[in-house]
């Protein structure tokens, strides 16, 4: 009967473990979704402008070693944000099918060509608009900026 009961609990306790492993992201997909909130998610600012580009992009560290010439920051909530994985899969730019859209409040940032690393220069344009993510993982998360 004990033998009985500690095989129950030790099936009980793999089975649940096995569940975890399933259900988190794989390193991978964490470590691009993490890039892609340093990159790209900002819930705190609704209107973004240049001194805002100039400044998001060297925190953000876009500007260590080049200019990075074209970056958007979301200013919707992270939930509202993931909600978009939930949305229909279309084609990504790159021919996969995990990409979804979404409408977001945005700040486009634009490389002005005439600054250099580190001291790079932007030019911001926000609005609202449509905008088009990748998302890996179980639960789905966005890990690229497509478009």
């Amino acid at each position: 009967m004990a033998l009985q009961r500690t095989l129950s609990l030790l099936l009980l306790l793999l089975l649940t473990m096995l569940g975890l492993v399933l259900i988190q992201p794989s390193y991978g997909q964490d470590r691009m979704y993490q890039r892609f909130l340093r990159q790209h998610v900002d819930p705190e600012v609704t209107v973004g402008s240049d001194a805002y580009c100039n400044l998001m992009m060297q925190r953000r560290k876009m500007t260590s070693y080049q200019c990075k010439r074209f970056n958007t920051f979301i200013h919707e909530d992270i939930w509202n944000i993931r909600s978009i994985c939930s949305t229909t899969s279309i084609q990504c730019k790159n021919g996969k099918m995990n990409c979804h859209e979404g409408v977001v409040k945005v700040t486009d940032c634009r490389e002005t060509g005439s600054s250099r690393a580190p001291n790079c220069r932007y030019r911001a344009m926000t609005s609202t608009r449509r905008v088009v993510v990748a998302c890996e993982g179980n639960p789905e998360v966005p890990v690229h900026f497509d478009r």
